[in-house]
């Protein structure tokens, strides 16, 4: 269940006192809004789902995997031709 447009305050020593449980409510969409002195001095949002959940899906059930290398396959010959990029930026700055 996640809580669309929800905001709390709440205040440093609160937040430090029961980080978990605060971190569990941003998770689920509420904006908490961190006060010292009864000012706001930040906002905790929670992270967003992955835009392509599908992928997750694949390397939760090892049909898909990345060893943190550089990815295979995907070979990209450029070809000669066209304005240097070095030459565009010299006489986008002139």
């Amino acid at each position: 269940m996640v809580k669309l447009n929800t905001r709390m305050q709440v205040s440093i020593r609160e937040l430090k006192a029961h980080l978990s449980r605060y971190l569990a409510q941003a998770r689920q969409g509420t904006a908490l809004e961190i006060t010292s002195h009864r000012r706001i001095v930040a906002r905790v949002t929670g992270v967003p789902e992955p835009a392509m959940p599908i992928l997750g899906a694949l390397i939760a059930r090892g049909a898909a995997q990345w060893d943190g290398g550089k990815p295979q396959g995907a070979h990209i010959t450029l070809t000669q031709g066209g304005i240097p990029v070095s030459r565009i930026v010299l006489e986008d700055r002139g």
